[in-house]
């Protein structure tokens, strides 16, 4: 609690959909209501996931005494000078504590430890995640006082967003000069999702007394029934709204046959994996080509270890591998599947859950969509995109119309109805110039692993593992492609003599820099060009 001389700073960190503001505002009125001058600022984070939206707070004592003139506020916290931090996401609080927000010697800080991952992490190359334990060690150093636990999840369990929790857990710390009463009068008052937020808040503030050894007692407005068995959210399934009844359709009763018949059994999971994903990308027929390539690939393993029990163990991951790895390169992303993932009902209802909306609630959904001429050239019909993408006047005229971007309201008629005509593209998909230049290259790759495997099944699985630089699409996929074909061709010189550890050396450097600095470093070093 600060001297009645100073003002109580407080800086909140949270992410669109969460009740950052919402909660800014709690505080703003919990401290008028009780005799504080009140201030609260905003600065809106960037888009995209890398930056949150920095709520700023402070209060100051002597609102109610005529005598005491008003203060000037500051309008943004400085580092070193904040004495209590809430951030709606773990990332969040390593950002606070980077900024210089969080001291040892005074801030208490508050943070869900859920992860939202920034576009930095999902756009690496390889594993990009920052590692969770890494950000909580270094909070809990930086920290006077470190509050954090998984609000994310008792935010969904009490049907209400993650600002009534952090609500909650400021409350139970006791950093503020006000009791549980107040603040839960400050969450009546608000009129707003009042029964989810009593839940959460109350939730929040016995898990934090919980720790301390407080008991926690019954809230003195309100005493909700909380349904202890709370059912855990359904998983959606990805393939739910990709029109097959799996079990009723003769197709994918064969498919799943030939699986249960002639392939080994540590096949039989991944492999029914990949052909869901197969048919919710394409159909059942694209999922059969998945089967036939895999199953060519098990008979030419299988001649060649039969009497050979180390090398038939080494066979087993790499025919697993290859199964995983095949589904996902078959399903690329292109403009007709980012499409038919933007509009599937499944994705609305985890907006809606998401943001928190009720039913009668209605969401604008907005996509800014800026392809290129070459994603646009992938999704035409071979021979027309060999046409359009030799320079001329309509290519011009093209990319001068797409430089600019575009804003689609997903939740409009208008914006829907285009996102399906593209999403409806996958009839045609098998005669666009994407689906053939990768089913070349797929097939390169097959025989790579196929040749590499009678030689050296530990070459074979690093070649396998290569495909984890073919990944996203427009730049990202660029860079990764180059890489990939870089170490495609570096095998097809240097084989048989090149070592399983040389290729994992050079895939490695060019999953840690997508620009493919660190490849051509590793080249240097291993002399392969």
């Amino acid at each position: 609690m600060q001297s009645h001389t100073q003002p109580i700073k407080i800086a909140i960190l949270a992410m669109g959909g969460e009740g950052g503001g919402v909660l800014a505002d709690w505080i703003v009125n919990l401290g008028e209501e009780h005799g504080y001058f009140a201030q609260t600022t905003s600065v809106p984070g960037v888009a995209q996931r890398t930056g949150a939206t920095v709520y700023y707070v402070e209060l100051f004592p002597g609102a109610d005494n005529p005598e005491i003139p008003a203060p000037v506020l500051a309008l943004m916290p400085t580092a070193g000078d904040v004495d209590i931090v809430l951030a709606s996401e773990l990332m969040e609080a390593g950002r606070a504590v980077q900024r210089g927000l969080v001291t040892p010697d005074r801030t208490t800080l508050i943070t869900s430890t859920h992860r939202v991952f920034s576009i930095k992490e999902k756009s690496a190359m390889g594993d990009g995640r920052v590692d969770s334990n890494v950000l909580i060690q270094q909070s809990h150093q930086a920290a006077r006082r470190f509050v954090h636990f998984d609000m994310a999840s008792v935010a969904e369990k009490s049907g209400s967003v993650i600002s009534a929790v952090l609500f909650g857990a400021l409350c139970g710390t006791g950093t503020l000069p006000f009791n549980r009463a107040q603040f839960e009068e400050t969450i009546i008052k608000g009129g707003v999702g009042i029964k989810p937020s009593l839940i959460a808040f109350g939730l929040g503030l016995g898990r934090v007394q919980s720790e301390n050894g407080i008991a926690t007692p019954t809230s003195v407005f309100h005493t909700f029934d909380i349904d202890e068995d709370i059912q855990e959210e359904i998983a959606t399934s990805r393939y739910r709204d990709s029109g097959f009844d799996h079990d009723d359709q003769s197709e994918v009763k064969s498919l799943l046959q030939h699986i249960q018949q002639k392939m080994p059994p540590y096949l039989h999971g991944i492999a029914r994996k990949g052909i869901k994903r197969l048919i919710d990308y394409q159909d059942p027929a694209y999922a059969q080509l998945y089967l036939e390539r895999l199953q060519e690939l098990i008979d030419r393993a299988e001649k060649g270890s039969h009497k050979n029990s180390h090398k038939n163990n080494h066979n087993k991951k790499l025919l697993y591998e290859t199964a995983r790895h095949l589904a996902l390169w078959m399903t690329y992303e292109d403009i007709i599947r980012v499409a038919d993932l933007k509009i599937r009902a499944s994705r609305f209802e985890r907006v809606y859950k998401d943001v928190g909306a009720r039913n009668d609630q209605l969401i604008e959904i907005k996509e800014f969509l800026h392809p290129r001429i070459e994603e646009i050239c992938d999704t035409l019909p071979a021979s027309i995109a060999r046409w359009l993408s030799h320079s001329h006047f309509v290519k011009r005229i093209l990319e001068k119309w797409l430089s600019r971007g575009r804003v689609i309201s997903t939740s409009s008629i208008s914006g829907y109805l285009l996102l399906y005509t593209l999403a409806s593209g996958r009839r045609i998909r098998r005669r666009t110039l994407r689906f053939q230049q990768e089913t070349e290259r797929i097939e390169k790759w097959l025989q790579r692993i196929g040749t590499a495997a009678t030689h050296e099944p530990a070459l074979a699985l690093e070649i396998v593992h290569c495909q984890r630089l073919i990944k996203g699409y427009g730049d990202t996929y660029t860079r990764g492609m180059n890489n990939f074909q870089t170490l495609m061709k570096i095998i097809d010189r240097h084989f048989p003599h090149l070592s399983p550890a040389s290729l994992r050396l050079l895939r490695e450097a060019a999953l840690a820099d997508e620009h493919g600095e660190q490849l051509r470093a590793c080249q240097r070093h291993l002399s392969l060009y």
